[in-house]
């Protein structure tokens, strides 16, 4: 299956970007944590989150980094920002002890159409979709650089529902409200979406139904899609072990033009994955080992970026984090992100 082609950064080798999440502010979490012990109010944390997005925005510039996000610094963790806005989906106790917790989530049936969405909005009035189109438009009226927008796919949104059916149905009812949201996204300006599957490492034979639900929410025509694989990044550690080798050749059979996969931490070894299978989209390479505060020098992006090249042409290469930033602090996000920008800059250098 050949996905429309549209390039993340047009005219760029080599392009810079995010995987999507930015470093969480001490500060920050201690005041979501007030939040959900009722010492706040949501409409001060939202103004707070508000600032707080600038802030993460204006560093991804700084550091130069060619396609930026919003810092995803709304949302606790990989899926409690969507789950609640869901019609269908029960959470029993929307209090947390600390924000990075999981909710509980359940459903006693089948989810309804995506129609029938309704969420409460950021300042607690009503609102529709699952808030992320609304964060897309507030960040793309931040800055002229071009933005990546992420959101957690079906399946691993899937692994923390309890009910709605089958699991195959759950997923692509999943499936379906994220493909409503993307819609919007695309209508709100949105060149760029990605879709995250933390889970799926966890249980690599499920990938295809993963993929069958990836192909519901990416039937959007003018986006550029990356199916973002990791093996977890909670608490700085990761969750799954294992090889990348369970992702193929399924996901040849998926609607996307991009797979942004981590190598920093990994190494190298599953890079001949792209040519045993025959790869023939674009890859973002994973430079940059987001469960170190150690900062890489620009040496050693470099070199990472080299051996990728081995595997994948530069016109199909684009480089960034192995994983989002969100456990990093921010002196170390943001000097692992100057130095993605210089090694890049280093090896575009040497193509020209």
């Amino acid at each position: 299956m050949t996905p429309p082609t549209v390039p993340p950064v047009p005219g760029l080798v080599l392009p810079t970007s995010v995987i999507g999440s930015f470093a969480v502010p001490e500060w920050l979490g201690q005041l979501k944590n007030d939040y959900y012990q009722r010492r706040i109010s949501r409409r001060y944390l939202s103004e707070i989150l508000d600032m707080a997005t600038k802030a993460a925005i204006v560093d991804q510039a700084r550091a130069g980094i060619d396609l930026i996000s919003d810092g995803e610094l709304r949302r606790d963790n990989d899926v409690d920002y969507v789950l609640p806005r869901l019609p269908g989906v029960r959470i029993p106790h929307p209090d947390k002890a600390d924000y990075l917790d999981y909710l509980d989530a359940s459903a006693d049936g089948p989810l309804p159409d995506p129609s029938a969405r309704l969420d409460t909005g950021p300042t607690g009035g009503p609102g529709t979709g699952l808030g992320i189109a609304e964060d897309f438009r507030f960040a793309s009226g931040l800055t002229d650089r071009p933005l990546k927008v992420s959101m957690t796919g079906a399946f691993s949104l899937s692994r923390r529902v309890q009910g709605g059916g089958s699991q195959a149905d759950l997923v692509r009812a999943l499936a379906r409200d994220l493909h409503a949201e993307a819609v919007e996204l695309a209508a709100a300006g949105a060149r760029v979406l990605q879709v995250d599957e933390p889970f799926l490492a966890g249980y690599p034979e499920q990938v295809g139904l993963a993929v069958e639900a990836l192909n519901i929410v990416t039937d959007v025509p003018g986006v550029s899609w990356v199916l973002h694989v990791c093996y977890g990044n909670r608490y700085a550690r990761p969750l799954w072990e294992g090889h990348y080798d369970f992702l193929f050749p399924a996901v040849k059979e998926a609607r996307i033009d991009q797979l942004a996969l981590e190598f920093a931490r990994r190494g190298d070894e599953e890079l001949v994955l792209l040519e045993r299978y025959d790869w023939d989209r674009g890859l973002g390479l994973g430079v940059i080992d987001v469960r170190s505060e150690q900062v890489e020098t620009p040496d050693l992006v470099a070199a990472r970026i080299r051996r990728g090249l081995r595997y994948v042409p530069a016109e199909r290469l684009s480089v960034n984090p192995d994983c989002g930033l969100r456990q990093l602090t921010g002196d170390a996000a943001r000097g692992k992100l100057a130095a993605l920008v210089a090694g890049a800059a280093q090896v575009r250098s040497e193509l020209s």
